[in-house]
């Protein structure tokens, strides 16, 4: 299985010996050793990855990448974080997906209200089986923890992903900028319930409700 490590906080290196990964389409900023790349469709999942991809708005173009060295993966100098799955799954944005395990399969799920929130569609990125993913953040990520004593409110802007036993719910009329005063448009949160971790970036994305 090929290895996961970062170089710094930006560049993702990859360590194979045969191996291959899926990685997001012109991500690979340089290579050692013999390495191939083929642009890959539907995010890697074939025809019917691509058609349902296209019917639910969750674009990710991907490229498998195999060989034998080190490749090295970057995007837009944004922070990276691995994580490790372990027969779990892990829901996170297309735009915030840098790489994959070739074994990890990928998809799409159905996320109800939090895609509503962001304005990006009904659904998200799935990433399921065991082996590393590396995901992308504007800043660096912070794990959060959700427990049923603890549930988490998190502004929409700066959700991630998440994994575990999750429960989603959109509370809409407060965020945190109305909180403070400075809200514009439509309010709204997501709520977390259940036993999981919950990945959120310090950099705000614009909503269909505004900045939030």
């Amino acid at each position: 299985m090929a290895q996961f490590r970062l170089q710094g906080s930006k560049v993702l290196a990859v360590d194979m010996t045969g191996d291959s990964v899926k990685a997001k389409n012109g991500s690979m900023v340089a290579y050692e050793g013999e390495m191939t790349f083929k642009k890959k469709t539907g995010g890697g999942d074939g025809l019917r990855g691509m058609v349902t991809r296209r019917l639910t708005g969750e674009q990710m173009e991907v490229m498998e990448v195999k060989g034998h060295g080190t490749c090295y993966f970057a995007d837009r100098a944004s922070e990276i974080s691995l994580v490790s799955l372990h027969g779990d799954t892990l829901y996170v944005e297309a735009s915030n997906l840098l790489c994959t395990d070739s074994a990890l399969r990928t998809g799409t799920s159905f996320t109800g209200l939090r895609g509503s929130s962001q304005g990006n569609g009904l659904f998200t990125t799935t990433v399921e089986g065991t082996g590393q993913a590396a995901i992308l953040s504007d800043g660096t990520a912070v794990v959060l923890r959700v427990t049923p004593e603890l549930p988490l409110q998190v502004d929409p802007g700066a959700y991630i992903a998440h994994t575990g036993k999750l429960k989603q719910h959109f509370q809409s009329g407060v965020n945190f900028r109305t909180l403070i005063g400075e809200g514009s448009g439509e309010a709204f949160q997501i709520r977390f319930e259940g036993e999981g971790l919950v990945y959120v970036q310090p950099s705000e994305r614009n909503t269909v409700g505004g900045d939030v």
